[in-house]
C-alpha cells in the first residue's frame, strides 16, 4: 500500500478524464488519473467512430481511447490501474480517495469524470451483436444506417428522441414499447406521431436479437405483453434507449445530484458545491453525452482546477504578509 500526492487528482479515463489530465498536466499540476474498471470509458466498446473532430476517416474508438490517454502521459500524467472504492470529501481540500488496492490518493484538487452507462435489456444477442446492428446511441451511429430500416426500443424521452433523430437517415424508423402509452414529455410525443418516417408497436418487448448469415443484426424476436404472442421484425438496426446509470455510487450523500442520479454542477460549469471538486463528463451530463462534449467539461475542469489553485495560493499569501 502507498500514498499519491497530486495536485489534481482525476478519477476516471474516458474523453473527460484523459482531456483535463492533458490541460493539468500542461499546466504542471502533475495530475495522477485513477483510470477504473474501463480504462477509456464507453468508448473502448464503440467500434467506428465518425464524429470526433479532427479526423476525417472513420477511427475505432478503442484506438482513439489509447491516443488520448498516451497524449496524457507524454505531458506529464501518470496513470494509475486503480480502482476507487471511498472518497473523502470532509472539511475541503485536500480531498483523499482510497483504490480497491489498497492505495491512497490524496489530491488538492478533484476531477469526477466517472462517467455513465447506458442500460441494456439483457436479452440474448443483444451484446454479441453490439456494434453489429445493436447500440445505444443514434447521435453516434445512426449515420451508419442511411436508408436502412432501423428500431428504437423504449418509451421515455431517450427513446422519442433517438427516434425523431434517426429520421434524419432513414425513412422507416419503428418505435418498440412495452406499454400503450409512452412516457416521454408531450411535446415529443406529438413531434413523435406528426413524422410519417416513425411507425409505433405498442405493447411489445424484445426476446432476443437475432443475426444473420453475415453475422450482422437481422431481425428482432418480439413477445406481446398482454397475449404472449411472438412476432419478429427484420431491421438493419436496433437501438436501445432506456436510459444511462451515472456513476456516482461512490458520492451518495457527499455531493448533490438530481434525481436520476447525475451529479449536479453549476451552470456552464464542472463545478460542484464543494470548492476543488469538479464533474465532467457524462457523470454529469444527461443530455448530450458526446466524446467531444465530455472532452471540453474535462478541458473546463483542468482549466477551472487550476484557477482554484492558484486562487488559495494567493490567499494564503496574503494571510502570510498580513501576518508579518
Amino acid at each position: 500500500m502507498a500514498t499519491h500526492h497530486t495536485k489534481m487528482l482525476i478519477i476516471g479515463s474516458g474523453p473527460a478524464g484523459y482531456s483535463a489530465a492533458i490541460y493539468g498536466a500542461r499546466a504542471m499540476l502533475e495530475p495522477i488519473v485513477v483510470q477504473g474498471l474501463q480504462p477509456g470509458g464507453q468508448l473502448t466498446i464503440t467500434t467506428d467512430v465518425e464524429n470526433y473532430p479532427g479526423y476525417r476517416e472513420v477511427v475505432q474508438g478503442p484506438w482513439l481511447m489509447e491516443e488520448m490517454k498516451a497524449q496524457a502521459e507524454h505531458v506529464g500524467t501518470r496513470m494509475m490501474w486503480d480502482t476507487i472504492v471511498s472518497v473523502d470529501l470532509e472539511g475541503g481540500a485536500p480531498f483523499k480517495a482510497i483504490g480497491d488496492s489498497g492505495d491512497e490518493y490524496i489530491g488538492e484538487t478533484l476531477v469526477i469524470c466517472t462517467g455513465a452507462q447506458a442500460k441494456w435489456l439483457g436479452a440474448p444477442g443483444e451484446q454479441e451483436l453490439g456494434g453489429k446492428g445493436v447500440s445505444a446511441c443514434a447521435t453516434c451511429d445512426g449515420f451508419f444506417y442511411r436508408g436502412k430500416k432501423v428500431a428504437v426500443i423504449g418509451g421515455g424521452n431517450t427513446a422519442v428522441e433517438e427516434a425523431l433523430y434517426l429520421t434524419n437517415h432513414s425513412d422507416d424508423v419503428t418505435l418498440i414499447h412495452r406499454r400503450d402509452e409512452l412516457r416521454a414529455e408531450k411535446i415529443l410525443q406529438d413531434r413523435l406521431m406528426k413524422s410519417p418516417k416513425i411507425s409505433t408497436l405498442w405493447n411489445k418487448t424484445v426476446k432476443s436479437f437475432e443475426a444473420g448469415e453475415d453475422g450482422a443484426l437481422h431481425h428482432l424476436v418480439l413477445e406481446d405483453t398482454e397475449t404472449g404472442e411472438t412476432s419478429k421484425l427484420e431491421v438493419d438496426g436496433a437501438f436501445v434507449a432506456i436510459g444511462h446509470a451515472p456513476a456516482t455510487e461512490l458520492f451518495k450523500g457527499k455531493l448533490a445530484m438530481d434525481e436520476s442520479g447525475y451529479l449536479d454542477v453549476e451552470p456552464g460549469t464542472p463545478k460542484t458545491a464543494i470548492p476543488g471538486v469538479f464533474a465532467a463528463g457524462d457523470v454529469t451530463d444527461h443530455v448530450y453525452r458526446q466524446a467531444v462534449t465530455a472532452a471540453g467539461m474535462g478541458c473546463m475542469a483542468a482549466l477551472d482546477g487550476e484557477r482554484f489553485l492558484a486562487a488559495r495560493e494567493d490567499a494564503e499569501e496574503a494571510v502570510s504578509e498580513a501576518a508579518e
